[in-house]
C-alpha cells in the first residue's frame, strides 16, 4: 500500500497491536522432513493459531533475498525498494551514534583470516563485545588526512566505521565477500565520480592499517566491511499511522531502523523475559509494539539447526506472557527465512499468523511452513502485512463512498 493512501485511511485508534518479529523464522526442511519451526515444541503458537488466520509473506519480491534492512522496513509498511537504507546506517543509529550529513557508514565483522589471506570465519567465532569494544579503540589510533574516523563497537563481533569529510560517497563496494573460503574483497568505487574514487581509496588505506593492527591476533585478525550508507530520511511511522508506536530490540541494527522510522525505542535488556517486563511496564504509553528477537536468525546463519528449533522453542514458552498483556491484534512473523541447511538468508517466503479481534479463522491448527501454505492469509508483499493488521485494529477508514 502507498504511504500517501495510509496517510490518508489512517486514524487514531485505542486497540493495541503487538508485532513480533522473530528474526530468520522461515526455513528448509531439516534431518526429519520437518522445518526447524515445525520441529520445535510450540504449543501456545499453535494455540494462537488455531484461532488466527495464517499466510506467508514475501519480504522484497520473489527469488530476492532480502537483508536485515529491508525485511523489517516492509514489515514496517514502507516498499522496501523504494526506501532503501544501507547496514551501516541501521547499526550506527542503533548504537545512538547521530549521523551527521557528511557522514559515510559501514557496518563491520572482526573475522579470522588465515596465512593465505584466507577468510575462515566471517564472525571471528562471535566474540564477546569487550573484545571487539577494546578492538574498536585500537582500530581508532588510525588517521587519514582530511576527514575525522569513528570506529565504534556494536555486538558481539560487529562494529561501526564513519567517515565524517567533505567530498565523500556511500557508492562503493564491500569488502565482506559474504563466504568463507575466500579472500576479502577490494573496495572499488562504484562509479566514476571522484567522490566515489577518493572514498574508495580512503576505505583501502584504512583496511590495510587495520589488518597490520590486527595481524597478529589469533582470533578477529581481519575486518569485513559492508552496507555503505548515509543518512536516510524516512516519513515518520507515528505520523503516517497516527500512532504511539514502540520499538523493543535487544540488537542495535534493529533499534536502528525502528528509531530511523520515527518509533520510541524503549529498554529492552539483555533477554527475551527482560524485553517483556520493559513492554508490560510502557503498555499504556503507546497504542503499537514491535518486539524484536534475534536468536532464530543466529542459529539459522550458523547452519545449526538444532540451535534454531531451539530458539524458537524458547520463545515459545513466553507467548502466554505476551498474551496476558491483552493485545487486540497479535502479529508473529520474521523478516525474512534463514535455513540452517543454507547457513544464511533465503528468498523463501516466511510463514505469518495474525490473531486477535476480527481474524477469520482458517483452519490451521498448527504454525508453520507447511500450514501458513493453505492459511487464509494466502501470500502477500511484506508491506502489506502491518495494513491488514491495522485493518484488525480498527486503524483505517473506509476507501471511497
Amino acid at each position: 500500500m502507498k504511504i500517501e493512501l495510509i496517510e490518508r485511511l489512517s486514524q487514531q485508534s485505542s486497540h493495541k497491536t503487538l508485532l513480533c518479529v522473530l528474526d530468520g523464522l522461515g526455513g528448509l526442511p531439516g534431518p526429519a522432513g520437518l522445518t526447524a519451526l515445525e520441529a520445535a515444541a510450540t504449543p501456545n503458537l499453535d494455540k494462537l493459531a488455531s484461532v488466527g488466520s495464517q499466510g506467508r509473506t514475501l519480504p522484497v519480491g520473489y527469488g530476492i533475498t532480502p537483508g536485515s534492512g529491508p525485511g523489517h522496513l516492509a514489515l514496517f509498511g514502507y516498499d522496501p525498494l523504494e526506501y532503501e537504507i544501507g547496514r551501516g546506517a541501521l547499526e550506527a543509529t542503533g548504537i545512538d551514534f547521530v549521523l551527521g550529513p557528511d557522514d559515510v557508514v559501514a557496518r563491520g565483522n572482526f573475522c579470522d583470516i588465515s596465512g593465505n589471506g584466507v577468510v575462515t570465519d566471517r564472525r571471528a567465532g562471535r566474540q564477546s563485545t569487550d573484545i571487539t569494544a577494546d578492538l574498536c579503540r585500537l582500530l581508532s589510533q588510525i588517521k587519514l588526512s582530511d576527514i575525522e574516523i569513528f570506529v565504534l563497537p556494536v555486538r558481539e563481533q560487529r562494529f561501526v566505521l564513519i567517515l565524517r569529510g567533505p567530498n565523500l560517497s556511500a557508492l562503493v563496494s564491500e569488502t565482506d565477500p559474504q563466504i568463507e573460503g575466500v579472500s576479502p574483497s577490494v573496495c572499488r568505487p562504484l562509479t566514476g565520480s571522484v567522490e566515489a574514487e577518493r572514498t574508495a581509496s580512503l576505505i583501502r588505506r584504512w583496511v590495510n592499517a587495520a589488518h597490520d593492527l590486527l595481524e597478529e591476533r589469533d582470533q578477529g585478525n581481519g575486518i569485513l566491511l559492508r552496507g555503505w550508507s548515509t543518512r536516510p530520511n524516512l516519513p515518520s511511522f507515528p505520523k503516517i499511522w497516527k500512532t504511539r508506536a514502540a520499538a523493543c530490540a535487544v540488537y542495535p541494527m534493529y533499534r536502528g531502523v525502528a528509531s530511523l522510522a520515527g518509533m520510541d525505542v524503549i529498554n529492552a535488556g539483555a533477554s527475551l523475559s527482560e524485553q517483556i517486563q520493559e513492554i508490560s511496564a510502557q503498555w499504556d504509553s503507546f497504542d503499537f509494539f514491535f518486539l524484536h528477537y534475534k536468536y532464530a536468525d543466529s542459529a539459522g546463519e550458523d547452519g545449526n539447526f538444532e540451535a534454531k528449533v531451539q530458539a524458537i522453542t524458547d520463545f515459545d514458552t513466553y507467548v502466554p506472557e505476551l498474551l496476558k498483556l491483552n493485545p487486540e491484534v497479535v502479529v508473529v512473523t520474521g523478516d525474512h527465512s534463514t535455513p540452517a541447511v543454507m547457513s544464511g538468508h533465503s528468498w523463501h517466503s516466511v510463514p505469518t499468523l495474525i490473531a486477535g479481534r476480527h481474524v477469520r479463522p482458517d483452519q490451521q491448527v498448527n504454525f508453520g511452513e507447511r500450514a501458513a501454505i493453505s492459511g487464509e492469509l494466502g501470500q502477500f508483499p511484506a508491506n502489506e502485512l502491518l495494513p491488514i493488521a491495522f485493518a484488525h485494529a480498527d486503524k483505517l477508514a473506509k476507501f471511497g463512498a
